[in-house]
């Protein structure tokens, strides 16, 4: 039986699965590139990261780290302790991006591989993403795209955390001297429960590899705030349509409380979702989403409360 035809906003109708888009040439040399710097800079913090964990001093400190940066350049196999922490971290975010690219695919939807985004932070990256250059005119596609990244994701970091967590080590006192601390989301607290019960969460000093599934984390409670054009987003629009708008303005005046006592990333983060990305491509599709598909949008939400952190990031 043929799917039902909707009506573009351009003019016309057309199959709600494979909508006519134009094909542009993928530039693999691009990704490439950004791929290996982005490998680089994450695996020149992982180095340093694991010199930090195996000598019991602050994960990070910013004076001496960046000292040991400038010397891994005149020694290139120092960097090599680093790739557990990279090679997790970049696992984590190909997951996720691969998530939506796939589905794209599915769907017919002209949707670029990921690009991924080396800087000089404190995690080496600034994450990744896919470019989506076609309208996507289902719902239903809509949902099963905005859901695949945080749940390929989380399939990858849930077991990377484990892991993480089964090499990361006791000590009476974990260093915090111009440290940066890492907040606990319900997922990491519920872990440690497990794999170190009746310890004190502030005794418990995290591997490197703990740390990428940490950002990995973070990345996606970040990506399912249920705000304009993010994943929590394209969700939300999947199950509510045109409300959207209205509760995506909800949900960044939200974030201004939490930031004010909390973290002020949040302020930060509200007002680049209010000025940027709070509007959403309207969709004319009517058909229900389906019993399986609620219940995966169910799953997205609970993920989303294990992952969520009002206080990710602490100066010390």
């Amino acid at each position: 039986m043929a799917e039902p035809s909707y009506y573009y906003p351009g003019g016309g109708y057309g199959w709600a699965t494979s909508p006519p888009a134009v094909q542009h040439p993928q530039r693999y040399w691009l990704h490439l590139l950004l791929f290996l710097l982005t490998l680089y800079s994450t695996t020149l913090v992982g180095s340093r990261l694991t010199y930090n964990f195996e000598h019991n001093l602050p994960a990070f400190n910013l004076e001496t780290d960046l000292v040991a940066y400038t010397q891994m350049w005149k020694s290139p196999r120092q960097l090599a302790p680093g790739l557990p922490f990279s090679l997790t971290l970049l696992a984590i975010l190909l997951a996720h991006e691969f998530g939506h690219y796939f589905t794209c695919v599915f769907y017919r939807v002209n949707a670029t591989l990921p690009y991924f985004l080396p800087a000089p932070t404190l995690i080496g990256t600034l994450g990744a993403f896919i470019r989506i250059r076609a309208p996507i005119y289902s719902r239903r596609a809509l949902f099963d795209i905005g859901v695949a990244g945080p749940i390929a994701g989380f399939v990858f970091l849930l077991p990377a955390l484990s892991i993480g967590l089964a090499f990361s080590k006791i000590i009476a006192e974990v260093p915090l001297e111009g440290n940066v601390l890492f907040g606990r989301p319900a997922l990491l607290w519920a872990l440690e429960k497990l794999v170190f019960p009746g310890v004190d969460a502030d005794q418990i000093y995290l591997h490197p590899v703990a740390r990428a599934a940490w950002i990995g984390v973070f990345a996606t409670a970040l990506n399912l705030l249920p705000i304009g054009q993010l994943d929590g987003g394209h969700i939300l629009y999947a199950f509510v349509g045109e409300k959207h708008r209205r509760l995506s303005r909800v949900f960044v005046l939200l974030l201004i409380p939490i930031g004010m006592l909390y973290w002020w990333g949040w302020l930060f983060w509200a007002a680049v979702l209010f000025f940027f990305a709070a509007r959403h491509p309207v969709i004319y599709d009517d058909t229900p989403l389906g019993t399986a598909r609620r219940r995966l949008g169910l799953l997205a939400l609970g993920i989303f409360a294990l992952s969520f952190m009002p206080n990710p990031f602490a100066g010390n």
